[in-house]
């Protein structure tokens, strides 16, 4: 690191300006136009509204520690989203079995640090060092800050999930073990619309999803896509009703309270879409996506109606058509879920870091790692051959035509 360069702890994003804050994370030229991507979940407003609303704070188990590189004359150069845990939730990443083997042979797993978007298991940028000739100095100032804070707040480990792949080689030459995880994600081919999509899979798999998408609706149940101005707080309340059902039955109780969704939705509205089922004059089930330049974010859906095949057609048939409506070139549905495959969305890799403050802890995490690593790519290779394509189809090229189309 250079010595020019200082590393601060801020116990708030409040702390710091939206804007300086968003140069980094989000950074735009002088014609506002994007230098990277667009990602919601690492702007101000996403992670601001997680700590005003008391989602992720010290009383839940996510005190933020987030760092901040600046230069000589104390102008911000990068930052990192970090939290000191005392838990294992919300992450997505799972590291319980390390926790308890650890606290089985006398240690103490918890504090940890984590370096990620609370409850967010989706990819993008930890480290954001802003654009500039001293990006890739920030950078590594950012990685030495992070294990120096280990050290002063005597937490056993730093974990660094859902990252970029660049990143995660660029922690591991600086001591983090390397982790593998695999998610599924749908890739837009051009397509100009929702049956150009279906034309692409082999025909039986093409009748199940329009079996699907047609049982999902009988009953009445019809969809709306909200955003901007549609995201009234009476439209916040019945999806945080579905939200909180959804919540209770997964992990005991919802991550996100109410007035997390009255913050995003006042400074984030053009960016959400909410897929709303109605039935009889009211919503009876809905599904938050973040829209970001590059890729649509499923987030989270709920229900107090049971209708077959809803959950499908709400969260990820309705992504598709919206992102083919945008033109956005991806869809990413969330954490795990092989039924996915089925439905058009390929095995993506995932990538974590993670630096482990004891030597032994480290040596028995890194030979676990190198045989989870193995797995999680020979399960993608027998993943990806059961994809519903058609054999002659590359999933990224749509609107091809074949005999096979005939039959059904």
């Amino acid at each position: 690191m250079s010595a020019s360069l200082r590393i601060r702890v801020v116990p708030a994003i409040t702390d710091i300006a939206a804007d300086l804050w968003d140069a980094c994370a989000n950074p735009r030229a002088h014609d506002g136009a994007s230098i990277a991507p667009y990602n919601p979940f690492v702007s101000h407003d996403f992670l601001a509204a997680l700590e005003l609303s008391g989602s992720a704070v010290a009383r839940t188990g996510w005190q933020p520690q987030h760092l901040v590189a600046e230069d000589e004359n104390g102008r911000l150069l990068g930052v990192t989203p970090c939290y000191l845990k005392s838990h294992s939730r919300g992450e997505y990443v799972f590291d319980r079995g390390w926790a308890e083997a650890y606290e089985r042979a006398g240690g103490d797993y918890y504090p940890k640090l984590q370096v990620s978007v609370p409850f967010t298991p989706a990819t993008g940028r930890r480290l954001l060092a802003g654009p500039g000739p001293r990006s890739h100095e920030s950078e590594a100032a950012l990685a030495q800050g992070l294990v120096e804070l280990c050290r002063l707040r005597e937490a056993s480990s730093v974990h660094v999930t859902f990252m970029p792949e660049r990143e995660w080689s660029f922690l591991a030459g600086r001591g983090f073990l390397k982790r593998t995880d695999q998610q599924f994600h749908w890739e837009n081919g051009g397509y100009a619309t929702f049956e150009d999509f279906l034309g692409a899979l082999a025909a039986r798999k093409r009748k199940v999803l329009r079996r699907e998408r047609r049982e999902a609706l009988q009953n009445g149940v019809t969809v709306e896509w909200l955003t901007g101005t549609d995201l009234t707080e009476a439209v916040w309340d019945d999806f945080f009703t579905f939200y909180t059902d959804t919540g209770s039955r997964k992990w005991g109780r919802p991550y996100l309270t109410r007035d997390f969704f009255s913050l995003v939705g006042e400074k984030m509205a053009d960016r959400i879409l909410l897929v709303m089922a109605r039935r009889a004059g009211r919503y009876v089930a809905g599904a938050i996506n973040f829209i970001g330049d590059e890729t649509l974010f499923g987030r989270h859906w709920g229900a107090i109606e049971h209708h077959p095949f809803l959950h499908f057609e709400l969260c990820y048939y309705q992504a598709i058509e919206f992102a083919i409506a945008r033109k956005i070139p991806r869809v990413e549905a969330g954490a795990q879920g092989e039924h996915k495959l089925a439905r058009g969305y390929l095995p993506t890799t995932t990538f974590s870091a993670h630096y482990i403050a004891d030597p032994a802890l480290r040596r028995a995490i890194d030979d676990y790692l190198v045989r989870e690593r193995a797995y999680v790519e020979a399960a993608g290779r027998e993943l990806g051959e059961l994809a519903p394509f058609r054999k002659d189809q590359d999933p990224d090229i749509g609107n091809r035509v074949s005999v096979e189309d005939e039959v059904d």
